[in-house]
């Protein structure tokens, strides 16, 4: 955890590096901020410091109302430390304890309720039905604040069964009364649902932007300016985004998606596949310090997702012993045989269902390669829980197109592509062939797009 000198010196600097890392509440006025918050510093014995807004809202603080610590990054304090805990935070997140119990959570992450209920209490001070409550509200009220969302809409997108529950829970837990946070709302213009996305700088937008363009799909996603859009599939709704720079620690997105229910959890999905909760600061750090990249490192540098690990793995396995360029026209094929339509001339990617059913005639690659992608649908439509370390049973799939699905399609922040021909290329140009990277855990995956991007690789 940040030392209480850190917080100080980041909250009187208003340094964005630090905003979501830690929140600060004001003992005299009862109000908890972000870092970045514009009103004037208060003095330091009339402050504490909580490490997420959901313990300082359980500690009897109410948000700020300038700042609004709704619309804060995500928190990363205890990630590559906990990884129970990050495993807990991000199903919870996804909606876990709306649609079953504590007990059920404990069990899907392999510990008891009771050891469940320690770690939270230990990390954060306060229990996962405490904490996923929390969340829900501020989401809320983040809805409140930036959108034309009816009430009852957002009571249900934000995970709540009821308006009533809903207006309970809002003015217990913030102090505040949802409409009057409506009543003061500016007006929003506009197709589709914005919503502000806040990250922490730096943010390499341009090279991101880059990478994805050099391996987007038609129809599927395109990079047009300074925006990234892209279609997808959630919850039995189709629909598609777009994201641009709005301020300099903030992105637009402009979404388009019919579900009543579940925004929140898509949402927490659109920040994993942009990677908007990295601790840059703390990941460039390390990163420095390594031999790999005594000549500088590329700031603000992130993993550019794509939607799932199943759309990772097909990618990689047709991106096997072939360039990029050769991929993306395989890719395209697929897609264009495969990928259903949608809004126009756009399509989603191709499901398990749609690859198992064809002979995949239209890639032209060895049958080997045909056969494993319908070996991996197969395998992922009877178990879709499954981690990808698993599709390591499936005949044409090695330890590459695993950890490639792992970083690309789940966002895991430490994998290193030991054997990918790229990183072979850029580690003999740095002349490191023999460089330890079990020092860069757990950011290896940052570490491996430095030195694709680096090399143009």
């Amino acid at each position: 955890m940040l030392s209480r000198s850190v917080c100080q010196q980041a909250r009187l600097a208003r340094d964005p590096r630090f905003d979501g890392l830690f929140f600060t509440a004001v003992n005299s006025t009862g109000i908890f901020c972000r870092p970045v918050c514009p009103a004037k510093p208060p003095a330091e014995q009339h402050v504490s410091y909580y490490f997420s807004a959901a313990a300082a809202s359980q500690a009897g603080f109410r948000p700020c109302l300038r700042c609004r610590p709704d619309s804060a990054p995500g928190s990363a304090a205890w990630q590559g430390t906990q990884t129970t805990l990050q495993r807990a935070l991000r199903l919870i997140d996804e909606g876990a304890l709306q649609r079953h119990g504590q007990t059920e959570l404990a069990a899907r992450l392999g510990i008891t309720d009771r050891y469940l209920r320690k770690l939270f209490q230990q990390q954060l001070g306060l229990t996962p039905t405490q904490y996923a409550l929390s969340q829900q509200v501020l989401f809320a009220k983040k809805l409140l604040h930036e959108t034309d969302l009816a009430i009852t809409d957002i009571a249900y997108q934000a995970g709540f069964n009821s308006v009533r529950r809903f207006n309970d829970a809002f003015v217990r837990q913030l102090q505040l009364n949802p409409s009057a946070i409506r009543r003061h709302r500016p007006k929003t213009a506009g197709n589709g649902l914005q919503l502000e996305l806040n990250y922490r700088p730096p943010l390499a937008w341009e090279r991101m932007l880059a990478f994805w363009q050099a391996r987007t799909l038609t129809g599927i996603d395109w990079v047009e300016e300074q925006r990234y859009g892209r279609t997808f599939h959630y919850l039995q709704h189709a629909g598609w985004f777009e994201v641009q720079p709005k301020t300099a620690s903030s992105l637009r997105l402009t979404l388009h998606w019919p579900g009543r229910h579940g925004l929140s959890a898509l949402v927490q999905q659109l920040r994993r596949l942009l990677d908007l909760d990295a601790n840059m600061l703390q990941i460039e750090q390390r990163l420095a310090d390594h031999p790999l990249f005594c000549n500088g490192l590329l700031s603000g540098l992130r993993i550019p997702g794509v939607w799932s690990s199943w759309e990772a793995g097909v990618r990689a396995i047709l991106g096997q012993q072939v360039s990029v360029a050769g991929a993306r026209t395989q890719l395209n094929r697929l897609v264009q045989a495969l990928g259903e339509p949608v809004a126009g001339d756009r399509r989603l990617f191709p499901t398990p269902h749609a690859v198992l059913a064809s002979d995949l005639a239209m890639v032209k690659v060895p049958a080997l390669r045909r056969q494993t992608l319908r070996d991996l649908a197969a395998f992922v439509l009877a178990e879709p829980d499954a981690v990808p370390e698993q599709w390591l049973s499936i005949k044409g799939i090695g330890p590459w197109t695993v950890n490639y699905a792992r970083m690309r399609g789940l966002g895991d922040s430490d994998i290193w592509l030991a054997g990918d021909l790229g990183i072979q290329k850029a580690l003999a140009r740095t002349d490191n062939m023999q460089a330890n990277s079990a020092t860069l855990a757990p950011w290896r995956s940052y570490a491996t797009f430095q030195l694709w991007l680096q090399t143009g690789d």
